[in-house]
């Protein structure tokens, strides 16, 4: 039971939508009817509102990480990677949205610092090369999530660990397949570009 409260907690707080909030407290209209449609940091940079797009990574990302904080704190670092975990889903399917949120890139980042700084850290390092050599960010993002497990299971003498991280890939590579498809085409936008 106690576990399932951390699954329940984790879900409904990554299922704020800070970018879809954020933006309509702006005055730049609902978020989905921009650029891609996502509700999360990289589609509130299409705005051209950098500030803004700033804001929604941060907060994005501390839902993942708040989650895991708390659960760790009240109960143990097992119900922490629930915790964690149900904070990606709530965000990629947030139930206030009928289920349709953001890819889950900003809570993935949150949720790994709050675990594990090293792992979330070197997440964060293979992210920002393969943004700056490549300049598109969901490839950076599918990248970083993809060694991930490879990482964990080599670093960490946690199953477990590299077990959420593998779900945790399985989840975001879902939530990007039409990227993946734009990717192979050669059509997938470049970090910063503005809606059109």
């Amino acid at each position: 039971m106690i576990y399932a409260a951390a699954a329940v907690f984790g879900y409904v707080f990554g299922s704020i939508p800070f970018g879809l909030v954020l933006c309509k407290m702006a005055g730049l209209g609902d978020i989905r009817n921009i650029g891609s449609g996502n509700i999360g940091a990289t589609n509130v940079l299409r705005t051209g509102n950098k500030p803004l797009a700033l804001a929604t990574l941060l907060l994005d990302s501390g839902k993942g990480a708040i989650a895991v904080l708390l659960a760790f704190y009240f109960i143990d670092y097992n119900a922490a990677m629930i915790a964690g975990f149900a904070a990606l889903v709530g965000h990629c399917y947030p139930i206030w949205l009928k289920f349709k949120g953001g890819k889950g890139v900003a809570t993935t980042i949150g949720t790994l610092l709050a675990l594990s700084p090293i792992l979330g850290g070197i997440a964060c390092t293979v992210w920002l090369i393969m943004a700056l050599i490549f300049r598109v960010s969901s490839l950076a993002a599918l990248v970083a999530v993809g060694v991930m497990p490879i990482i964990a299971h080599y670093l960490f003498a946690n199953p477990n660990l590299s077990g959420l991280c593998a779900m945790i890939a399985a989840l975001v590579y879902l939530k990007h397949r039409e990227n993946i498809q734009r990717l192979f085409k050669g059509e997938e936008p470049k970090i910063g570009t503005k809606k059109k």
